[in-house]
């Protein structure tokens, strides 16, 4: 059951943006996206530092604050200096209102079982965003900035998928290795 809550969640997702993408999204809907998409996984980094008292999944969460702050500033400043108003969207519009659904899961939860399902939610996370970003929103992108902007982002979150990845092998092997 645990994982096909993120899986469903991501199908909903990913249906979203295939639907959006035969509208093919402008450049100031692709930023609101990009960036909703940004705070969304701060907002469960946050969670995950106000509960978790892992080392693993701690050090994970404030790399994820860090980091989505950072590309979150530089587009902030990029749409500032093309003059363009980020456009909510149907699709920001689903992220949030999914984020909104998960971060209950999430603050129901407490120690390993939080743990686990924080850091499976953050593979299934990135592997959607990921693949929204590199097949439709850098392909449906106008501007260069941009394109490039979301070029970057993309690399920096494939790198957090691969270490969310190695995060939920290693809680795993800690929770097999309780058990024994």
């Amino acid at each position: 059951m645990k994982v096909i809550a993120p899986l469903v969640a991501g199908f909903v997702f990913a249906t979203t943006l295939s639907a959006r993408a035969a509208d093919t999204p402008t450049d100031p809907q692709i930023a609101h996206i990009a960036y909703t998409a940004g705070l969304v996984d701060i907002g469960y980094a946050e969670i995950a530092l106000k509960r978790s008292k892992n080392k693993v999944v701690r050090e994970f969460a404030m790399e994820m604050v860090k980091d989505h702050k950072a590309v979150n500033d530089k587009a902030l400043a990029l749409v500032k200096k093309l003059g363009v108003t980020p456009e909510d969207n149907a699709t920001s519009q689903t992220i949030a209102s999914q984020a909104a659904t998960k971060r209950a899961e999430l603050k129901r939860l407490s120690g390993a079982a939080f743990d686990r399902a924080y850091a499976e939610n953050e593979v299934a996370y990135h592997s959607l965003v990921n693949a929204a970003v590199d097949t439709q929103l850098i392909p449906s992108a106008s501007n260069g900035e941009l394109k490039d902007l979301l070029k970057v982002g993309l690399k920096i979150f494939e790198g957090h998928q691969r270490h969310a990845e190695h995060m939920v092998e290693r809680l795993a092997r800690k929770h097999a290795a309780s058990k024994e």
